[in-house]
């Protein structure tokens, strides 16, 4: 719902949201756009003071002779081509407040920090969170302490009647979500001008792949911790432990382990079934053992004691929603009753936060495990590919979102074994698994984790690969408008496996060959050196 101006009424509804009129908060201070920027050309962030937005188009107002860096940004995960604001000079400062005089522009100020990305897929909270929200963060994170305190989200999403996802990215940022349309509308002849704008993100998706298939800053900035914490302290709900040195920390012998095995569309109805298998026979092991006390239950048994569930996340659902009136929507109530309506995704949250193994195929249901607590373990079911040939020679085994894990060095990371997954999912490859992430946490591993040893076989594969040929390398992780998008378009297990693009000849698409040239002798050796069956 949107008020008279044209603003989310989630963010109209916070009294620290008014904008404020120019001559009360800029008495004494500076009209001019000062920038500064962080990161190489190629990867940079811009933090911009005094950037100012009309007919739909930012603006720089600047003094000739002022240095200002190269401030061109990517402001999303798939558009290739920066971002660069338009620039006004004028030959001295007084000139500058003279065209405010002159022009009778008073503009409207839009205080604090702005964060500001595009997002093309927000009806799906995968690519919504990690491909939109995340990548905007980090770049926050660029320009410390600001990410640690309320900031506006200005973002480029497209029309969405039930996308829950700007419900959580006006929580997270604590300032409220601002709809480029919407500003866009506002600013018809009329100037705004943002105290301070933070862009310069589009490099940081989960969809943009690294050498070191890691989810970009989510080791060296130890973004997916900050990420993490903030979604739980944004949403009102308790965190899960954190800081934790060893997997074993703030735990007893006597625990028993929560696991939750992740419905995922992949899943056959055979695979579902073998997975209940294991499920039930794991929950019997546990159960046999609480006639007794239960720390005899601990000392008798063979394997460390887990609880098994299955869970869908779309009957995840928050249990408070019944006390709102029917007729009154969620933003339409006073600011504080809105921060306490528990939605489908705290729900959620409450789930994952007590998690100790999260256990999914690829897809969606892999983005949800940087919200484990530290000292979790993923398991990585895995899944077959291509569609349609499950069942042929032609398949092979895919985990798809690798760099998640690799990007979250607080947990561990299992995969189903390779060169079973074309088989089938198998109950007691699932057993098998449940019982080593359980024996793995007792066991103590050592946090942080190193991303390499979270990385399945064909995903250290890679990062070899990555290193020996760095004309391939670059090929699928710069991301820049002269490269064929083909090649960036890029999945680990299809290169593996030699598919497609990858292909000896590469194949037709639209009467055009497309084809990507890396050592393919290299790809056969490192191949055997992993084990990985072709």
């Amino acid at each position: 719902m949107k008020s008279l101006a044209g603003f989310s009424s989630s963010e109209t509804n916070k009294n620290s949201l008014t904008f404020t009129d120019s001559r009360f908060i800029h008495q004494n201070k500076t009209w001019e756009t000062t920038v500064q920027c962080v990161g190489s050309l190629y990867n940079q962030s811009c933090l911009y003071h005094n950037l100012y937005y009309v007919d739909g188009t930012f603006m720089i107002l600047t003094v000739e002779g002022n240095y200002l860096p190269p401030y061109s940004v990517r402001t999303d995960a798939f558009t290739l081509w920066p971002t660069t604001p338009n620039k006004r000079f004028f030959g001295s400062y007084s000139n500058l407040e003279k065209f405010f005089v002159r022009n009778t522009i008073d503009p409207r100020i839009i205080p604090f920090v702005t964060v500001y990305f595009g997002q093309y897929w927000h009806y799906n909270i995968g690519h919504a969170l990690f491909d939109g929200l995340y990548p905007a963060y980090v770049a926050l994170i660029r320009f410390p302490p600001r990410h640690l305190y309320p900031f506006r989200i200005l973002a480029q999403l497209e029309d969405c009647k039930n996308c829950w996802s700007e419900d959580i990215y006006s929580r997270f940022g604590g300032l409220g979500l601002l709809k480029q349309e919407a500003l866009n509308a506002l600013s018809i002849g009329r100037w705004l001008m943002f105290e301070e704008l933070v862009m310069g993100s589009g490099t940081f998706c989960q969809r943009c792949m690294q050498p070191h298939l890691q989810l970009p800053g989510g080791v060296e900035l130890d973004a997916s911790r900050l990420f993490r914490d903030r979604m739980y302290q944004q949403h009102g709900v308790i965190q899960p432990i954190t800081r934790r040195r060893s997997s074993f920390e703030s735990r007893t012998s006597h625990d028993v382990l929560q696991a939750y095995v992740i419905d995922n569309k992949r899943f056959t109805s055979k695979d579902r079934d073998e997975i209940h298998d294991a499920v039930n026979e794991i929950n019997n092991y546990t159960d046999s053992f609480f006639n007794k006390t239960i720390n005899k239950a601990a000392a008798a048994a063979q394997w460390p004691l887990v609880r098994v569930a299955y869970l869908h996340y779309n009957q995840v659902t928050a249990q408070n929603f019944s006390s709102i009136p029917k007729n009154v929507s969620a933003t339409n109530l006073p600011s504080l009753a809105y921060e306490l309506i528990e939605n489908n995704f705290i729900a959620q949250l409450k789930i994952l936060r007590q998690m100790d193994i999260h256990i999914t195929g690829p897809g969606t249901g892999q983005m949800y495990q940087t919200f484990l607590p530290d000292g979790s373990v993923n398991i990585n079911l895995g899944c077959i590919k291509p569609s349609k040939f499950e069942n042929t020679e032609k398949r092979y085994s895919s985990y798809l979102e690798q760099y998640m894990t690799s990007g979250t060095p607080y947990i561990k990371g299992l995969y189903y074994p390779i060169n079973e997954r074309t088989k089938g999912i198998r109950k007691d490859q699932v057993i098998k698994l449940i019982r080593q992430a359980s024996q793995l946490i007792f066991q103590q591993f050592p946090l942080p984790v190193n991303p390499r040893d979270n990385l399945a076989p064909d995903g250290r594969l890679f990062v070899e690969m990555c290193e020996k040929d760095k004309d391939f390398c670059s090929l699928v992780t710069t991301r820049t408008p002269d490269r064929d998008f083909s090649c960036l378009d890029f999945w680990i297990d299809d290169f593996v496996h030699e598919r497609r693009q990858w292909q000896l000849g590469g194949f037709i698409d639209n009467d055009r060959n497309v084809s990507c040239p890396f050592n393919r002798s290299l790809l056969h050796q490192l191949r055997e050196k992993y084990g990985i069956e072709h």
